[in-house]
């Protein structure tokens, strides 16, 4: 019976060496645990880091955050729909789609494209600053095509249909109902009309602000008893106008 315990004895004497106490693996073939062990991170500090992995940007994340970079670059002349721009004003033109894209246009990327080129293209034309057409259509809609006002005002340079209507008459822009103003290029097109005809009537940019918010005839009868314009529509468009300002000397 000695004899069969001294060799059980040693039978376990030879296990604990190869195996390591309570059967631990040997230390020259490390497991994750004796790994973490070893450069002081925990196994919830393991789980940790591969939380932060799955946190990192994808690069399907980082392209999206120079998505607004690309689409304003593309503004200035890849659409084959589009007319090309160029020079100062592909500046613009990003500068813009950069300011519109923040607002909930509920406009698909391609139309606020073409929306930046009718800003631009009609502001040429009436003789207006495209900033300051973006100015009066952050003020009046926020960006917004499909915005209606409590006095009935719609569209992004919030129009009334019966003043669009008479506008449309005259620029031979065919008239479908009140409706025709959620249309971003015909809207435009109205507002920066209007907007010129009332900066050529009073003179002065200010005075054709106030009128387009107030209305001419109400600015008339206060011009007429001597009375100054309302001021803070001219105001709240102005400081939009400086913004865009600001924001295209950076960029130039």
């Amino acid at each position: 019976m000695d004899r069969f315990r001294l060799i059980l004895f040693i039978a376990c004497a030879l296990l604990t060496t190869t195996l390591g106490p309570f059967g631990l693996v040997d230390a020259e073939n490390p497991t994750v645990d004796s790994l973490t062990t070893e450069t002081g991170v925990s196994p919830l500090g393991v789980d940790a880091l591969a939380r932060s992995d799955e946190a990192r940007p994808s690069s399907d994340t980082h392209s999206s955050a120079t998505k607004a970079t690309e689409s304003a670059l593309a503004v200035a002349g890849s659409d084959p729909e589009s007319p090309s721009i160029g020079g100062r004003d592909s500046v613009i033109a990003s500068q813009i789609f950069n300011r519109l894209a923040m607002r909930h246009t509920a406009l698909p990327e391609r139309e606020l494209r073409g929306l930046v080129h009718t800003i631009i293209r009609e502001a040429h034309r009436n003789n207006l600053e495209p900033a300051l057409v973006v100015a009066v259509i952050e003020v009046e809609s926020a960006g917004y095509h499909l915005a209606v006002s409590r006095v009935g005002a719609m569209g992004l340079m919030q129009l009334l249909p019966s003043t669009a209507e008479e506008i449309a008459g005259r620029l031979g822009i065919e008239w479908k109902g009140a409706d025709t103003l959620f249309d971003p290029t015909i809207n435009v097109q109205l507002g920066t009309a209007y907007l010129s005809h009332l900066a050529k009537r009073y003179g002065n940019v200010d005075t054709a602000l106030a009128a387009y918010n107030w209305g001419p005839g109400r600015i008339d009868r206060r011009l007429r008893r001597g009375a100054t314009v309302p001021s803070r529509y001219i105001e709240q468009v102005m400081r939009a106008f400086d913004r865009n300002a600001m924001v295209l000397v950076r960029q130039s």
